[in-house]
């Protein structure tokens, strides 16, 4: 079975003083039935992975070269020696902000796993292509296009224009997708797909997380302004566990 994983994607959120979230968010973790990570500021990666040993540490992007000159630019051996495990690629605000492309997002994603972390990978439609019918076709294909030939990844569903919204697609959509991907990865992987995690991300609070979690191919979420404090987030973390 796919290991479940809930990750917390801080943004350009947070100082120093907001590891004591971190902290709260540990404790409640250690006798939880799933994964838990925190993926904030790469500023914040060093502290972060010093204050506790039972929740994991990510970075929120990487550079597809292992060296080079790049200024402000952070190298997934750089989240490694900080002490990351994860490192999240290709999510929509990079694809449309910053013009990341498949190609570059399977670079990452590939330069990642060479560096020990794991890579989330994440996919998703705008309001236009869900609009259109084309959600399953542009998710497929952007995860077609963006995945490394190791299996040891993590895929993350993120509607566009479901993340900071507090809209979530139905739970019949959600789990169309889920199944689509599921059925791709092993399709190419074959068993060793079977275990990808699956993570569904946009708009995951407290009051729809069971909900979401109790979809068959959703294994955890990806989570972004609810993660930012224990008060939101632990209860996620524990719908996600009793799942």
């Amino acid at each position: 079975m796919p290991a479940k994983i809930v990750a917390g994607n801080w943004k350009m959120n947070g100082l120093h003083g907001s590891l004591n979230e971190l902290i709260a968010i540990s404790i409640a973790a250690k006798n939880l039935n799933c994964t838990t990570v925190i993926c904030p500021p790469a500023t914040l990666v060093w502290a972060a992975a010093q204050t506790q040993d039972i929740i994991s540490v990510g970075g929120q992007d990487c550079h597809d070269k292992a060296i080079g000159a790049y200024t402000g630019e952070i190298s997934a051996g750089m989240l490694a020696d900080s002490g990351a495990k994860y490192v999240i690629v290709g999510h929509s605000e990079r694809r449309s902000e910053y013009g990341e492309t498949n190609s570059l997002v399977k670079r990452k994603a590939t330069i990642a796993q060479a560096s020990d972390l794991t890579p989330i990978i994440c996919v998703g439609e705008t309001l236009d292509e869900r609009k259109a019918g084309r959600a399953i076709e542009i998710v497929l294909r952007d995860l077609t296009a963006s995945v490394p030939g190791v299996s040891d990844f993590i895929v993350a569903y993120e509607p566009i224009w479901a993340i900071g919204t507090g809209l979530i697609p139905s739970i019949h959509d959600i789990t169309e997708i889920h199944d689509a991907l599921r059925n791709l990865l092993t399709d190419r992987f074959n068993l060793a797909g079977e275990k990808i995690s699956l993570l569904y991300g946009g708009s995951v609070k407290s009051s729809n997380a069971t909900e979401i979690f109790a979809c068959i191919n959703v294994n955890g979420a990806l989570v972004g302004g609810a993660s930012l404090t224990a008060r939101d987030f632990i209860p996620i973390m524990h719908s996600l566990s009793n799942s």
